[in-house]
């Protein structure tokens, strides 16, 4: 049993969208999708363009509960929905673009994006891709490395919670999350190997770099990293989430996890970085249900299971908190319902668009009651 209360642990969560129209084909408002976009909602709302000008992202503030995670995402998207729908746009939450597609090579405004663009060259629009990206607050880079030497074995599991880009190129690739694939693709990406010490983290950037294969630190994509921007530890391994409660629910689980690794004073299995990615396109082949690396133990187990001895280990801190129902709750529904990539097929190629639109516009109203 855990000690540690993770749910004493600050959470932030970003989105990114694609903007598309009704046919699918992807449609260059992203800079004015977020303008507008912030004009809708109160406060400063972190809404912004993406690398490329048919994206968009959101960004939640500091939140303290999955119900504020909820309530946030839900604003942000519905502000985002509204402004593209007022150019004819639609925005939708899928990891990549469903149908076949023109050509398309614009990028997003500012010069490190055109720098970024220039220097990676075509695959970037051929393999466009949405993530979820979670953020749990840190005291430092230690504490940090240290909470991502645990996270790395679960990585595996929790690419199954949001597998959400069954189709590309107008095809099912069998894939779950065909976005995984795609994004596997970037140099500096994947699984980060098991690091002792800030200083060898450094070592490391300061390697990528010297590659030229990364023009910045940001550029350093691994599925778990130490934030650049924040005391962080942000997980990035996620599709973007077909609604907000199944990203509050990927941010309570990998809470969880941070908590577990602050907590232990043992040092985690050295798996190697081969085996864990193995396991990842496995993971990513099958989505919710797989069967994928247990790690606790030395076995392999369906990622549902897994997640429901996660949340019994931390039920007494998530019954304080108010956020126990919607955890298990929303559980029950992707045991329902399936994961984002089953939804998107039964919609089929020919209705995806305006199942995907719907889905991420009714939040605009009351939230998204199913997953």
């Amino acid at each position: 049993m855990a000690t540690h209360d993770s749910t004493a642990l600050a959470l932030g969560v970003e989105e990114e969208f694609l903007l598309v129209d009704p046919k699918g084909r992807l449609v260059d408002q992203g800079p004015e999708t977020a303008e507008r976009g912030i004009a809708a909602v109160d406060g400063d709302p972190d809404l912004k363009p993406e690398l490329l000008r048919a994206m968009v992202e959101s960004a939640t503030g500091i939140c303290r509960s999955a119900h504020q995670v909820v309530e946030e995402l839900t604003e942000l998207r519905g502000a985002l929905a509204g402004a593209a729908r007022e150019q004819g746009a639609l925005l939708v939450a899928t990891g990549t673009a469903p149908h076949q597609q023109p050509d398309f090579t614009q990028a997003g405004p500012g010069a490190r994006y055109r720098r970024i663009t220039a220097h990676v060259g075509e695959f970037m629009f051929s393999g466009m891709t949405c993530g979820c990206h979670v953020h749990v607050g840190v005291e430092d880079t230690a504490a940090a490395l240290r909470a991502a030497n645990h996270l790395r074995l679960w990585l595996p599991a929790l690419i199954t919670v949001c597998a959400n880009s069954p189709f590309h190129d107008g095809r099912d690739t069998g894939y779950a999350s065909t976005r995984h694939l795609l994004w596997e693709r970037w140099p500096s990406a994947g699984p980060p190997p098991y690091l002792d010490s800030v200083e060898q983290y450094e070592e490391l950037v300061e390697g990528l770099l010297a590659t030229g294969a990364i023009l910045d630190r940001k550029m350093v994509y691994f599925d778990v990293r130490p934030s650049e921007d924040q005391p962080t530890v942000e997980t990035r391994i996620s599709d973007v989430a077909p609604t907000p409660r199944e990203a509050a629910l990927l941010a309570v689980l990998i809470r969880s996890i941070v908590a577990e690794a602050l907590d232990s004073e043992r040092d985690f299995p050295r798996v190697p970085t081969q085996i864990v990615r193995a396991a990842q396109w496995r993971a990513a082949k099958d989505g919710w249900g797989a069967v994928v690396p247990d790690p606790l133990s030395d076995g392999y187990r369906p990622a549902p299971q897994i997640f429901a001895d996660l949340v019994a280990r931390h039920a007494p801190a998530l019954r304080r908190s108010g956020e126990l129902e919607l955890v298990r709750s929303t559980l029950s529904s992707l045991a329902e319902t399936g994961d984002g990539a089953t939804r998107q097929r039964a919609a089929g190629l020919d209705g995806v668009v305006a199942m995907l639109a719907a889905q991420t516009e009714g939040t605009r109203v009351c939230g998204s009651r199913s997953p």
